[in-house]
């Protein structure tokens, strides 16, 4: 099984380097991708793009070694089916089953373990790289450790990664949870801060841990530990939605789900996004076939009112103004969280608002994406729409300087307004102009600000 693997990989990069070969010297190199999980919208290319079709596989998991080798392209939902099936699991998995292996890489990802284990970029052990330059590059800690630490957050303007060796840990079949109720923001920040840093609660240990804010006096902490013991799970593929199950008046509710359940709890409504869609009507839902209740679905929703302007003629015909998105992921220090989100609240007409903690686990840290080793930060996550202002990204602008005066970064996966100098003092600057010039030479690729805010 490895060796034919290993053969069709081979043969994936041979067809991936013809493809970029054929691409003319005066174009720009984009992928060949049918799907995408980002939410800026890009221009479009008449010129082909990357032949990524033999990229999508897992190539081997190393059960002894706790590691894999994975193609660049593939998703989650894939790897997660291989290493499971040995009792394994990437040390983080991002929340969305489409999500790939070497997307999350170049673009961050992050999910419940984070606050253990970090950002799924630090779990790479070396990764093969396509560079601008046409070169296959094999980046590690030792062997051009310039590109292995600026790869993450380069959003594919240094490469694409066509091979990942990454690290894996055991899991449990099941996942025993406890949703907490908080009252007050500050007592669940301060719960959050004692959980990250001594990976228990009451006595008992903690594996997964993030949040959802509904309210000032509504908030909660889900703390997921792993088990072998057998039991009844819940179900929330089905009529059940998770978010709405972790509320409760008050103290403490439990919980049960299969691992496999567990990491894809939030796909199956797209966190609470599904709701925009009907999909969470119980009628809708009893006609919505369960296999379309997955975010893959959703996006191809949302594609389709970009491409047609759907929701803002619905708007404009019941005499409405346009709305404005504000998907955005964003990551504060730990003791500015309450402040943000007390802020978000009060300004921001969204909710809920997602958090999940993390710290670094590599005190090196990282160029394109320099959140400070040995600190803790908390996710803040908040995906919907407010009216839109005379002024195009009003309220993205306003979140993004609030971000920036409380010591944080934000994710690039969507629209960013940052002038050129404010953006290079963010993510990189010097630095990525100087890998810009030894992996991509000829400019080949993107340059990150022209991708991320000029959306190219």
């Amino acid at each position: 099984m490895p060796i034919a693997l290993g053969s069709a990989h081979a043969e994936g990069v041979d067809r991936l380097l013809r493809s970029y070969r054929a691409i003319p010297t005066t174009a720009t190199v984009r992928l060949a991708k049918p799907t995408s999980n980002l939410f800026r919208t890009r221009a479009k290319s008449t010129t082909p793009g990357l032949d990524t079709s033999g990229l999508t596989g897992v190539i081997d998991v190393d059960t002894v070694n706790r590691t894999a080798d994975v193609a660049g392209m593939c998703t989650y939902e894939d790897l997660v089916a291989a290493t499971l099936a040995h009792g394994l699991s990437p040390l983080v998995v991002p929340q969305l089953k489409t999500i790939t292996l070497g997307g999350a890489v170049t673009g961050l990802g992050i999910e419940s373990a984070s606050f253990r284990n970090g950002l799924p970029h630090e779990s790479v052990l070396e990764m093969d790289i396509l560079t601008g330059s046409g070169e296959i590059v094999t980046a590690a800690p030792d062997r051009h450790p310039d590109l292995y630490r600026g790869f993450p957050n380069s959003y594919g303007t240094l490469g694409y990664s066509v091979r990942l060796r990454i690290e894996l840990e055991p899991v449990e079949q099941f996942v025993a949870l406890r949703h907490i109720r908080f009252h007050d923001l500050a007592e669940l920040v301060a719960a959050m801060e004692t959980i990250a840093g001594s990976a228990s609660y009451q006595g008992e240990p903690v594996d997964y841990l993030d949040g959802v804010v509904f309210s000032p006096d509504e908030s909660y902490l889900s703390l997921g530990t792993r088990t072998a013991v057998p039991g009844p799970v819940s179900d929330y593929t089905g009529q059940r939605v998770y978010y709405r199950s972790i509320q409760h008046p008050h103290g403490i509710s439990n919980d049960r789900l299969t691992i496999h359940d567990y990491l894809w709890r939030w796909d199956t409504d797209w966190f609470w996004c599904s709701r925009a869609f009907g999909a969470q009507n119980p009628r809708i839902r009893r006609l919505w076939p369960r296999k379309y209740r997955r975010s893959s679905v959703y996006w191809k929703l949302i594609g389709l009112d970009q491409r047609y302007d759907i929701a803002d003629r619905i708007e404009r015909f019941n005499g409405r103004p346009a709305r404005e998105r504000v998907v955005q992921d964003v990551e504060v220090p730990i003791s500015r969280t309450e402040e943000f989100v007390r802020w978000f609240l009060d300004e921001i007409p969204i909710e809920p608002v997602w958090l999940c903690p993390l710290r670094l686990r590599d005190n090196a840290g990282w160029p394109l994406y320099p959140i400070r080793p040995g600190q803790t930060y908390v996710n803040i996550g908040f995906w919907s729409s407010v009216p839109a202002g005379s002024e195009e990204g009003a309220t993205n602008r306003l979140i993004e300087h609030k971000v920036s005066e409380l010591g944080g970064h934000k994710s690039l996966y969507s629209e960013s307004f940052y002038t050129r100098d404010e953006f290079e003092s963010l993510y990189g600057g010097e630095h990525y102009r100087t890998l810009k010039k030894t992996y991509d030479p000829d400019n080949r690729l993107l340059d990150l600000y022209a991708k991320a805010v000029r959306r190219q």
